[in-house]
């Protein structure tokens, strides 16, 4: 690496550790602040800034295309419990989904932005409750690899300082929908993470199935590059190009370790693979032209024939 890029990289991660922020300031007030966590936004779109995380919410959908968040070690220590308390948005001009969406459908309200991420205030464990930051999610995967996934990132915020965060179901047309207010059944889930060291600035996207799974997290792996192009969603867009084009290329999964080894240094660990019950998901692939290979699978390892 020259030492231009070497400079830029370390500017740019002092900048990380030091910017100025607003939260929960309404976009229009803030014009000078640089959210890294936001998403690009398209026309026609609009930011609904809460305390502790934004959306942009898709009425089509009734549901958010992200949430975005910055989440520090000091945010992953909780100082109020749940609420459980399921409201409407009044944030949301043409109105959230309901309770009434939900009931007997069979699915969970699942959490876009975790309520485990938000207990660092009374006020954002409220907002977390908001049906804008909600999407139906199975049972079985909500409170399995998704909860899992959400414990992780949690550790890497702890273990690094600072994470940023956009999360949110995978939205197409043709989905299913449940409710009086027609509310869509993602078939995938995802999350983008960025983190910005004085000497790592490193980022890494997840993409996983709508399905009950307990194959390895890493599995779900995938670089910022490939999220794009399957979500069509212009991610850590306010980064340096440099920087962005060199992180966003990288699938990185050794460069997010799951646990610490006992001398106290991150290590990648091998999690154990378990039959998925023969639930036929799409391959989580992705193929040469950069889209997300169509063929569908029961493999524990949640890859087609093609790709095992």
């Amino acid at each position: 690496m020259n030492r231009n890029i070497k400079r830029l990289l370390l500017y740019f991660s002092v900048f990380c550790l030091s910017a100025f922020r607003l939260d929960g300031v309404s976009a229009q007030k803030t014009k000078s602040v640089i959210y890294l966590e936001h998403p690009a936004l398209k026309p026609g779109e609009t930011i609904t800034a809460h305390t502790g995380f934004a959306l942009c919410y898709q009425e089509i959908y009734e549901q958010p295309s992200w949430v975005a968040y910055e989440l520090t070690a000091k945010k992953t220590i909780s100082v109020t419990s749940r609420t459980n308390k399921f409201i409407p948005d009044p944030a949301i001009p043409t109105g959230s989904s309901t309770q009434a969406d939900y009931a007997g459908s069979g699915y969970d309200r699942g959490h876009l932005a975790p309520a485990a991420d938000m207990g660092w205030s009374i006020q954002t464990m409220k907002e977390s409750f908001y049906f804008s930051n909600m999407s139906p999610q199975l049972p079985t995967f909500n409170r399995g690899i998704w909860k899992k996934t959400e414990e992780r990132v949690r550790s890497w915020a702890r273990e690094y300082g600072t994470l940023y965060i956009a999360t949110g179901p995978v939205l197409e047309k043709g989905l299913p929908v449940i409710g009086p207010n027609k509310v869509a059944i993602p078939n995938y889930y995802y999350k983008a993470l960025l983190r910005c060291l004085p000497s790592d600035t490193n980022a890494v996207a997840i993409l996983m199935p709508h399905a009950a799974s307990s194959i390895p997290l890493t599995d779900f792996f995938l670089s910022i590059d490939s999220l794009e192009q399957i979500t069509g969603i212009d991610f850590f867009h306010n980064l340096p190009d440099e920087v962005e084009r060199r992180i966003e290329k990288r699938k990185s999964p050794d460069e997010w370790p799951l646990v610490k080894n006992n001398a106290g240094s991150s290590a990648p660990v091998k999690e154990k693979t378990q039959s998925n019950n023969n639930v036929s998901v799409q391959c989580r692939a992705i193929t040469t032209s950069g889209m997300r290979c169509k063929r569908k699978t029961t493999n524990a390892n949640g890859r087609c024939f093609s790709h095992k």
